[in-house]
């Protein structure tokens, strides 16, 4: 017993001395999780978020690389800017010679190619400008003399911890190179269901969308049947669920409730053939607890509570419009396509959509043209935007037309100058001004001779003048405006004898503009001219329009074009107006160059606010691992001096329990009983 309880203790003190000897070799108090579970847990979780924290601090490291090269784009972008604001500014004085203009355009062209190389320039995220898809291709391309920019998304993030939201490319909104999105889809398709209609494309009865789940029915008040819709992709999928539970019910109550029909999708709603008279029978769905899916499948609402022979059709689904839904069922459109004109970058296609079997036909066809644009549904998913690609001299922009005898762009709600176009985004945003608030000098009183805006001249033999007054609400859209002139014609041809359609406003049938069409016996030419110095008649085209006297008809210039509007198109605009030494598009281009400037310093002073965000989330991250590190050498490192002391004691130990066990197994038995 002696010798076994001895070398027991020299077992232990062997282990204690390899575990101090383990301990001063590695530098770590911690070997394993049994020698102390708490502080091991501990290291785990501390070690865990030291990981993280590397990560991060990479992350930051990377994306403030990523911000500086962005900083450094715009701030060239800058440069350039107001460079040509510089030469724009010197050049728009009247004393300045043709060939002077023309000697800058040279200039220019060197800071559009600067530009150029600046809006490809890469950082270590890709390419700054490159919005979400910053590796693919170069951003800005060369296209058609003007310049394209395609990438979409609102720029690359990465994961930053408490800088999350840092974005580390500039996206589609950016001042440099840009997208137009004013051409959006006016009004709503109403696509019909489809057998293929997905549950996840339906806005539902409620505009919420639509949350499948278990509902219940009852016939003529009969114990409820449940119905679970849960996991079904398509309406068909419901329809098929409702139809099986209905005819179940007939069967195990030996009782007719649907016709052969069934139920079926008619236009954008559930419908169930109800056999019988009048009111009955009565199916009355509903939803269970707190459901919606009775409610959201337009089964059960207020108007309609049930179905009955005299009521089979359930609430309006609202199918948002996808590329598969087929353009023959979109009821919104009221008939077949036919075809439309789009003109970008000088150049002009006529669009034959009458062939277009689903919405991504329109699509394919629209793009196909080559011109710059881009077609996508709208947010809402009841029609589709066009986007214009191509930053171009301004008098090069976007339009969207009808073509002669066709309204497929009116009916689409993409063409640029329509009946519901805004007043406000005529002539680049910049609207149209009336006179307005005009006073007597002497009485103070409103004047309405100063407030009138412009004369129509017609071309009979009197040249009649018809006045019009544009007043603030005229000025809402096209369509209130058309509707001022010509109450305001019909009432001064009628004073004058003329009947009230001896002259219409209206819009071009082909092409785009503002058609005034008189009597076709009027002889002569009609003619618009301002007033009271109002800019109006100007800035809605009608100056500048030609005459057709083969039809009687002014037609104005389009002055709803739809640019893109960044520096590149104000560039553009500059190099135009000084090759062509036209005064007021220099103006132009230097009106749009200060707004490029201005919009290159706020998303310079945007991006350098990142950058704080930035270098004060890699303070708190440099911070926080320090004082981690710190905690988590405090619980695995070992103390050198004490493990150095007790090692030396450990040997001591060790050296009195090995003479001990010597001396003590030198006696016997013997020794106890002498």
């Amino acid at each position: 017993m002696s010798a076994r309880v001895s070398l027991a203790t020299l077992a232990r003190t062997n282990s204690a001395l390899f575990d101090v000897q383990q301990q001063i070799s590695t530098g770590k108090a911690i070997q394993q999780t049994s020698d102390d579970i708490v502080k091991a847990a501990t290291i785990g979780v501390l070690e865990d978020r030291l990981s993280r924290s590397s990560q991060i601090t990479r992350n930051l490291q990377h994306a403030d690389s990523a911000l500086s090269e962005s900083d450094s784009t715009l701030g060239e972008a800058s440069t350039i800017a107001l460079q040509a604001k510089s030469i724009a500014s010197a050049q728009v004085a009247t004393t300045t010679s043709s060939s002077e203009r023309t000697a800058q355009v040279t200039v220019v062209d060197g800071l559009i190619q600067g530009l150029f190389n600046v809006g490809n320039r890469k950082s270590v995220a890709g390419y700054v400008l490159g919005a979400d898809q910053s590796s693919v291709e170069s951003p800005v391309q060369s296209f058609l003399g003007g310049y394209r920019y395609a990438p979409r998304g609102s720029g690359l993030v990465t994961d930053l911890g408490t800088a999350v939201s840092v974005p580390l490319t500039l996206g589609k909104e950016n001042p440099i190179a840009s997208v137009s999105s004013r051409v959006k889809g006016g009004g709503d398709y109403n696509p019909d269901l489809t057998a293929d209609t997905r549950i996840a494309d339906l806005a539902g009865a409620r505009g919420l969308g639509v949350t499948l789940g278990t509902i219940e029915y009852s016939v003529d008040g009969s114990t409820p049947e449940k119905i679970d819709l849960a996991g079904c992709d398509t309406i068909d999928d419901v329809r098929r669920r409702l139809e099986q539970s209905l005819r179940t019910y007939e069967t195990a109550n030996a009782t007719t409730v649907l016709g052969t029909s069934g139920v079926s999708l008619a236009g954008s709603s559930l419908r169930l053939d109800v056999v019988g008279t009048g009111n009955a029978p009565a199916i009355v769905f509903s939803d269970i607890g707190n459901g919606v899916t009775a409610a959201d499948l337009g089964l059960t609402t207020s108007s309609a509570p049930q179905f009955d022979p005299g009521d089979p059709i359930g609430g309006d689904l609202n199918p948002r419009v996808t590329w598969r839904t087929p353009v023959d069922q979109m009821q919104g459109l009221s008939g077949s396509l036919g075809s439309i004109r789009i003109s970008n970058a000088g150049h002009s296609a006529v669009v034959d959509l009458s062939h277009a079997t689903t919405l991504q036909d329109v699509r394919n066809l629209i793009q196909g043209t080559n011109l710059g644009v881009r077609v996508e549904i709208n947010e809402s998913g009841t029609a589709i935007d066009v986007m214009n690609e191509l930053a171009t001299a301004s008098s090069q922009s976007m339009s969207i037309s009808e073509v002669a005898g066709d309204d497929t762009a009116s009916r689409l709600g993409i063409r640029t100058l329509g009946l519901s176009t805004q007043i406000s985004d005529f002539n680049f945003g910049d609207g149209v001004q009336i006179a307005n608030g005009a006073t007597d000098a002497t009485t103070g009183l409103p004047d309405p001779a100063h407030n009138t805006d412009f004369d129509i001249v017609l071309g009979d033999a009197n040249a009649t003048h018809v006045t019009v007054d544009l007043r603030p609400q005229d000025m809402v859209n096209v369509q209130t405006f058309l509707d001022r002139v010509n109450s305001e014609a019909a009432l001064q041809l009628g004073a004058a004898g003329f009947p009230p359609n001896s002259f219409i406003a209206g819009l071009a049938s082909d092409g785009n503009g503002i058609r005034f069409t008189q009597d076709p016996t009027f002889t002569g030419a009609i003619r618009v001219e301002k007033k009271n110095n109002s800019p109006a008649a100007e800035q809605l085209g009608l100056l500048s329009g030609n005459y057709d006297a083969s039809t009687g008809t002014l037609l104005g210039e389009d002055r709803a074009k739809v640019r893109v509007d960044c520096l590149f198109t104000h560039l553009l605009d500059l190099r135009e107006g000084l090759t062509t030494n036209d005064t007021n598009g220099i103006a132009l281009a230097s009106k749009g160059l200060e707004t490029s400037v201005g919009a290159i310093a706020d998303t310079r002073g945007v991006v350098g606010g990142h950058g704080q965000r930035i270098d004060a989330a890699t303070q708190r991250e440099t911070q926080r691992s320090q004082l981690e590190t710190t905690i988590k050498s405090q619980l695995q490192d070992v103390d050198f001096t004490q493990a150095a002391s007790k090692f030396s004691l450990l040997q001591t130990q060790l050296e009195a329990g090995l003479r001990t066990t010597a001396l003590v197994s030198q006696r016997s038995l013997l020794d106890f009983l002498g």
